[in-house]
């Protein structure tokens, strides 16, 4: 017997809930699962895995219902558990590490062999998984989880007050694990979660060690507790969480909220969401359901949560060209006709709506319904062109979904930086599109907006809002960072005029993340980059004031600081939704929104297309003359002046643009050059379609 059969037989043994000899261990081993295709991950290793697995195992009936555990990692597809070829379930589609509990019906074991299958059931996606550590327990699953009772309780550090909060439980490896909570009126519940609107929860555990976490979202710092449980053991964990980022006067938002019982998918009830949004401190959730307004605040004051938030009405607006987040709207309301199948009617249908303010282009890198808004087939990031000619009237955009990341974390801020520089004003957004109790937290990715916080309760919903819309904004995922220019103007605000230009920078997060970098950028371009030795222990990261030379034209100025990604099981950060590698570098982020700078002092926004469009109407048709005369402005103005000579029958490649680039400057070449790519990488994405 190897040590892991050892150490499992010794665990059954000690614990007193059954004997080993009553047990029956199916197999220690964690066995990488997948049905066809290639690999998803560079984690998982190289060659053709099994595509199932098949054990036989000898065992004695089972005259009474029994229990079968097993673990699963990174499951996104169905795959059904079959004993002696009845389906007991399905493996829980979640990524995450952790413990399944299947009940056995009596009668299903046989004397002496049995076969136990686990195969992809459904459409054969490809789908790497790893599954085992299987065994067999002749309990009832509520027996099994009964040996121990732990009664946990979370105050915040700062008043000695029981707060809402989650609670991750997780065995000696790391696992999340099955435990005896439910879901209802206080508490949200799977596998290794709880999340307690009272800071307070009991449930009970097979004797043995674990570990049990406390946290509050991103602003708090996690508080741990190792136990060690023994059969009969009633045990006290009370745990204390303290604040440690200093957001104030912003408020939090996550503006992509889903429930299972509004959406028909993930797994959060109405009930449960409330749980969660008081769990992660989210003061200003946005429902947005696909197609459907729900109110929050009924079930919010019902189950004694709402003083923790002030919800918002909103609509995933599902259409087959794109989603759509729009807020505020009336709960009965007109809804906005999602089977329009043009930009235009589409935005005239939402604005035509009641109330709506803004309107969010949501994961616009991602395909739904055979259409990805921004794939280069459509759309040419670098300079915001829609190749169809249709105009983006949304005010906003994801740029941070925590839900469906991309694989280059840098992608939609480029997208982002190319919208404003063809004149689009959008507000950047973070939000989570959770759907789930766990699977994706919620609020992970959020937006802060300026507002009052003093009361999450009571929240300036209009006021907000208007912030919103005018980008008064800042975003995060792990980190966050703010940004003054001149000592006076953040996000959303427009600089005078001025002969220097000071930007102070300020780059926070709880002691759980770590900050490595942050970067400047001015009209999409780094202009300044600095490292962080990131200090210890949460709230203020990195700080500095960056001092920059005069401009010339007018720019928008964003900050972005990165640092390594966070897998620890109380905060796990998610693959890429629809990855373009199977390599992936996690990474936290928080960014600033855009502050612009009136350099010419016309005391306007003036993006880089509006520079461009003077040059190329001036001289246009004299190409010498216009690359000359655009070696004055920034690389914004370049490509937009490449993208405005294209509409015009200039292509990237024409002879005469050629010959001219060939006596242009550096800048304007390398402007043109990269336009040139990105061209041509729609034409063939386009050809291909």
């Amino acid at each position: 017997m190897n040590w892991k059969y050892l150490t499992l037989f010794c665990w059954l043994a000690g614990s007193g809930l059954v004997s080993a000899n009553e047990a029956t261990l199916i197999t220690s081993k964690l066995v990488h699962l997948r049905h066809s295709g290639e690999r998803e991950w560079a984690t998982f290793p190289e060659g053709t895995p099994r595509a199932e697995l098949s054990v036989q195992f000898e065992a004695k009936a089972n005259q009474r219902e029994a229990t079968l555990q097993l673990r699963q990692q990174d499951i996104k597809q169905g795959w059904n558990v079959e004993l002696n070829g009845k389906v007991l379930g399905k493996l829980v589609r979640d990524e995450n590490d952790q413990q399944l509990l299947l009940s056995v019906p009596a009668g299903l074991v046989k004397a002496g062999e049995n076969q136990l299958r686990v195969f992809q059931s459904g459409k054969l996606i490809p789908d790497d998984i790893r599954v085992g550590e299987i065994v067999l327990f002749p309990e009832p699953r509520q027996k099994v989880l009964s040996e121990a009772t732990v009664s946990v309780s979370v105050v915040d550090g700062s008043s000695d007050r029981p707060i809402p909060c989650r609670l991750t439980i997780v065995d000696q490896a790391g696992t999340l694990v099955a435990t005896s909570a439910e879901s209802n009126s206080t508490q949200a519940v799977r596998t290794g979660v709880i999340y307690t609107s009272t800071g307070k929860s009991e449930f009970q555990l097979p004797a043995g060690t674990y570990t049990i976490y406390a946290g509050r979202g991103f602003e708090y710092g996690v508080a741990e507790k190792k136990i060690s449980l023994k059969a009969g053991d009633k045990k006290q964990v009370p745990l204390k969480i303290d604040r440690e980022v200093d957001t104030s006067g912003y408020v939090s938002c996550d503006t992509h909220i889903h429930t299972f019982t509004h959406s028909g998918h993930g797994d959060c009830s109405m009930e449960e969401r409330m749980m969660t949004l008081a769990g992660e401190q989210i003061e200003f959730p946005i429902a947005t359901d696909h197609n459907k307004q729900i109110n929050y605040d009924p079930l919010a004051r019902k189950l004694l949560v709402r003083k923790y938030f002030t919800p918002v009405i909103g609509n995933e607006v599902t259409t087959k060209l794109g989603h759509f987040n729009v807020f505020p709207v009336q709960e009965g309301g007109p809804i906005p006709d999602y089977k329009l199948m043009s930009w235009e009617g589409i935005f005239k249908s939402i604005f035509g709506t009641p109330n709506v303010k803004a309107v969010i282009l949501n994961h616009a890198r991602d395909i739904h319904s055979n259409y990805r808004p921004f794939g280069p087939q459509n759309h040419i990031g670098l300079t915001g062109e829609n190749l169809k000619g249709w105009k983006l009237r949304a005010n906003a955009m994801e740029i941070i979904n925590s839900g469906a990341t991309q694989t280059d974390v840098l992608q939609l801020y480029r997208d982002w930086f190319g919208e404003l520089n063809r004149g689009v004003m959008l507000t950047p957004v973070g939000c989570s599109d959770s759907h789930d109790v766990s699977r994706y937290i919620v609020g992970q990715g959020r937006t802060y907006i300026q507002a009052d916080d003093q009361d999450p309760g009571k929240i300036d919903v209009p006021q907000t809002i208007q912030n919103f819309v005018d980008g008064k904004v800042l975003l995060s995922y792990g980190l966050f960072t703010r940004i003054k220019v001149n000592g006076q103007y953040g996000p959303g605000e427009l600089v005078p005029a001025a002969k220097k230009l000071n930007v102070s920078l300020t780059v926070s997060g709880p002691a759980w993340v770590e900050a490595e970098r942050i970067d400047l950028y001015a009209n999409g371009e780094l202009i300044r980059s600095e490292a962080i030795s990131s200090k210890p222990g949460g709230g203020v990261k990195w700080q500095g004031t960056w001092k920059l030379e005069p401009r010339s034209q007018d720019c928008h100025l964003v900050a972005i600081a990165t640092g390594p990604g966070v897998s620890a099981p109380y905060w796990p950060m998610a693959q890429p939704y629809q990855p373009e590698s199977i390599e992936y570098e996690s990474q936290v982020v928080g960014s600033t929104g855009a502050v612009w700078i009136d350099a010419d002092g016309d005391g306007q926004r003036t993006p880089a297309v509006q520079y461009a469009e003077r040059l190329v109407a001036e001289q246009g048709d004299k190409l010498p003359e216009l690359l000359k005369s655009l070696a004055k402005y920034d690389r914004a103005v370049i490509l937009q002046a490449a993208g405005l000579l294209r509409q015009r029958g200039v292509t990237p490649f024409d002879p005469q643009l050629t010959k001219a680039l060939k006596q242009a400057a550096e800048p304007v070449q390398l402007g043109f050059a990269l336009y040139g790519a990105a061209w041509r990488k729609s034409q063939i994405a386009r050809n291909s379609d």
